[in-house]
């Protein structure tokens, strides 16, 4: 590719990244500054000198946390090339350093930072399309009891097409995300070219004048500042999709400066009419825009929310190809673009929690309570798997990485610590939630460690037990049986039952594991190897990246170039499916071995996830006591 190619796709990209990137953190100013100085319990008074102070805080937030932080320093802990919580978790346990109680420790906080993304995940939708719908109340009071209903709808529709895939919607994300931060920029400049002294924010003083002339008050509205930064995970999270040039070009490029002149426009309005905290964004458009802006800031959090709700599909299928979470069923709904999935379970648990919460908040300023701690708590955790990586993989020395990322977490642990006044107040609910999905991928995760010791003191050793059968009476009948099992040095209980009920073996026999890896994606050409254990039996281990699509008969077939031919009309696939039975004992309380034989047998087929051919497959049932 020539410079000038290369150069024109960084442009497309950096484009798209608009959308599905920044979309979380461009819709900020929908409600960020209302919640500063419009706050019911601790509101910040409009005076020159404090609205100077949020803002010079709200421009150092932004230099430090996402420009600093992320932009600089995560995007480069990728996992090639693939980002978030999940993907720095596994990067960080591929390092062979990492054992013991530290190793235990980041398992833990991974999922705890999963889990609290999931509570962001129903939060953001509804916080997003609430608070642009809201501007209608604003063209006329009469549209206010409709706000509502209208933003219900909405998400119902967005959740519905989720089905469809994003593919071909997601090509106008781009222009249409680039439109909105055109129009932040302009409104903001118009209000400035009013006011231009608000520019005096840029300096750092103000900040701090602000945070000593009353602590307390500095302190309560660091948590509503924080909204200004929350979405930056997203800059991690998708860089997958685009890298780490585009992201960044775009943010430097568009998102940052439309975002500063846009807060500091609505900071210049406050000055000049403190009766626009009502709504200082839309009050900053002129009447004739207003109608169309709704529509604009609708268009632009539906786009927000697509991000986010592409996030929660992204992370499910990382936490379940990482063996921390149940199958559920997996739809591909792009044949060319990767990551275009969609999982019907968690899109309409989802849609459940993102209308409990509109119907129970009403409000933008009400679901603002509870928007911070879920993100501050996955921030924290991902600046010390960061911090992991500068000193293991990078090669930083103490003395630098533990200033730079000491100082990220001290700042990290602020917001999270100003983000906790607001517990009582909504707060409560990310947190209840994500400890809710935190014990289920725990669970599901001891679950299967005692599910596996089980069956590993019930497993008879393959070694000895080839050569017993291999009599000149056993009966051999054509084609191939695959035994999918995870232990390749036992003999997998359906062959067991197979030869105890049927009493035959196939002329060839593979065994085949499969085990997912530390990284996104395996090549094909490195996706199988062949072991041949006797005349009959074969053993293949089959690996896929966390990111992979797990299909097994399109993996076999590159079995061919090492010796072992399968003619798939010929093969079938025996499964083995345990019936859990909990019991007391010391391995885990009762009512999560409980819990566990639940999530397992309403957990998906392997069959489905594995892509078997369904007229193919033998199912051979056990039970299994824990």
């Amino acid at each position: 590719m020539s410079h000038e190619e290369q150069k024109d796709s960084t442009a497309v990209l950096a484009l798209a990244a608009l959308g599905v990137v920044y979309g979380d953190i461009g819709t900020s100013p929908l409600y960020a500054l209302k919640e500063v100085f419009g706050n019911a319990h601790h509101p910040v008074p409009i005076t020159p000198e404090n609205v100077l102070g949020i803002l010079s805080l709200v421009f150092w937030s932004l230099i430090v946390v996402v420009s600093f932080k992320y932009v600089a320093l995560i995007l480069r802990a990728d996992n090639k090339g693939e980002g978030g919580i999940m993907a720095l978790m596994a990067r960080v346990l591929a390092d062979e350093g990492i054992t013991g109680r530290t190793r235990q420790a980041v398992i833990l906080l991974g999922l705890f930072g999963a889990a609290l993304f999931y509570g962001d995940g129903l939060i953001t939708p509804a916080i997003s399309v609430l608070s642009a719908v809201e501007g209608l109340e604003v063209a006329t009071p009469l549209f206010a009891p409709y706000i509502v209903p209208v933003t219900l709808g909405i998400l119902v529709a967005l959740f519905w097409i989720q089905s469809h895939g994003t593919a071909k919607v997601g090509v106008a994300f781009g222009p249409i995300t680039c439109l909105w931060f055109g129009a932040l920029a302009a409104m903001g400049v118009m209000q400035i070219a009013s006011h231009p002294g608000i520019l005096a924010a840029l300096l750092p003083q103000h900040a701090l004048a602000f945070l000593v002339a009353d602590p307390a008050l500095g302190f309560l509205a660091m948590g509503s500042v924080f909204l200004v930064v929350t979405g930056a995970e997203a800059l991690y999270a998708d860089m997958g999709h685009f890298g780490r040039r585009p992201i960044r070009l775009a943010w430097f490029g568009l998102v940052l400066p439309a975002l500063l002149l846009n807060y500091f426009g609505q900071g210049a309005l406050l000055l000049a009419d403190p009766a626009t905290i009502r709504n200082p964004f839309y009050l900053m458009a002129p009447d004739w825009f207003l109608l169309p802006l709704v529509g604009l800031a609708t268009a632009a959090t539906v786009i927000a929310s697509q991000a986010v709700i592409t996030g929660v599909y992204s992370i499910t299928q990382q936490a379940i190809q990482l063996g921390y979470a149940p199958r559920m069923e997996l739809l591909h709904t792009s044949g060319s673009q990767i990551g275009q999935i969609y999982m019907p379970g968690v899109n309409w648990l989802m849609l459940l929690g993102v209308i409990a919460l509109v119907l129970a908040f009403k409000s933008s300023t009400n679901l603002a309570a509870a928007y911070g701690i879920a993100v501050t708590g996955t921030m924290i955790i991902t600046s010390l798997f960061a911090y992991l990586v500068a000193r293991r993989q990078w090669g930083w020395r103490k003395r630098l990485a533990l200033p730079v990322f000491g100082a990220l977490l001290v700042l990290d642990l602020t917001f999270l610590a100003a983000n906790s006044t607001k517990i009582l107040d909504g707060g409560w609910f990310p947190l209840v939630f994500g400890g809710a999905v935190y014990l289920l991928l725990t669970t599901w995760k001891e679950g299967r460690k005692l599910l596996h010791e089980c069956l590993h003191t019930q497993a008879l050793g393959l070694r000895d037990f080839i050569p017993a059968i291999e009599t000149p009476d056993t009966i051999t009948v054509p084609g191939t049986a695959v035994f999918m099992t995870p232990y390749p040095e036992h003999v997998p209980h359906a062959l067991l039952h197979n030869l105890k009920h049927n009493k035959v073996l196939h002329q060839q026999v593979v065994l085949a594991t499969v085990t997912v890896e530390s990284v996104p994606r395996i090549p094909d050409a490195q996706r199988v190897a062949v072991a041949r254990l006797n005349q009959r039996f074969y053993h293949v281990g089959i690996h896929f990246g966390f990111m992979d699509a797990p299909d097994v008969p399109a993996a076999l077939e590159w079995c061919a170039e090492q010796g072992l031919e399968l003619d798939p009309m010929t093969t079938s696939y025996f499964l083995g499916r345990e019936t859990v039975v909990p019991q007391v004992g010391d391995a885990m309380p009762y009512w999560r071995e409980a819990l566990f034989a639940r999530m397992y047998s309403n957990a998906g087929t392997a069959a489905d996830f594995f892509g078997l051919p369904p007229n193919q497959v033998v199912e051979l049932g056990t039970r299994v006591t824990l």
